[in-house]
């Protein structure tokens, strides 16, 4: 399960864990330099209506348009606009950065980057109070052995394996 054969030769596996609580996502250790990125999904009830806010980090930087840019991003769907600065102004508070808007994505960037799981379980958990929501976590890493997922704590139940090319 290390290497996948493809078009350019081997490459790292990547796996990515899904629905994760922000309780579950606390009590991990896994390898922050194997984590590839992250997102919390913060749905409001009910959920029929699909209001959401998902706050991510890619280690590589989110695309804006095709130059990758690094540090924190959200996105929402069937919020209202005249949230957007409070939910900027709090993760500005928290990472920095400089404010970049693309369609619904809203990007601070060069903010403070962060991939350890108390740092992902605390924000899950701020943002759940903060906007009244439910989170819900996705990590995804690049390179990780089996035995070490087990190891740090990540729920075979929840892995989502991505096939490589």
């Amino acid at each position: 399960m290390d290497f996948i054969q493809g078009v350019h030769g081997l490459c790292m596996v990547r796996l990515r864990y899904w629905k994760l609580s922000p309780d579950e996502v606390a009590g991990l250790s896994y390898p922050e330099e194997m984590l590839l990125n992250w997102d919390i999904k913060c749905t409001r009830e009910p959920e029929i209506e699909g209001r959401f806010i998902g706050v991510f980090m890619y280690k590589n930087g989110a695309p804006i348009d095709y130059t990758p840019t690094k540090g924190i991003a959200y996105f929402y769907n069937n919020i209202s606009r005249e949230e957007l600065p409070t939910i900027t102004g709090f993760l500005k508070k928290r990472f920095g950065g400089e404010e970049l808007e693309k369609g619904e994505r809203i990007f601070l960037k060069n903010s403070r980057e962060t991939y350890s799981p108390a740092d992902i379980a605390g924000l899950a958990r701020e943002l759940e109070v903060e906007f009244s929501t439910k989170a819900v976590i996705t990590l995804e890493f690049q390179g990780l052995e089996e035995e070490k997922a087990k190891e740090s704590g990540l729920p075979e139940a929840k892995l989502l394996p991505i096939p490589g090319k």
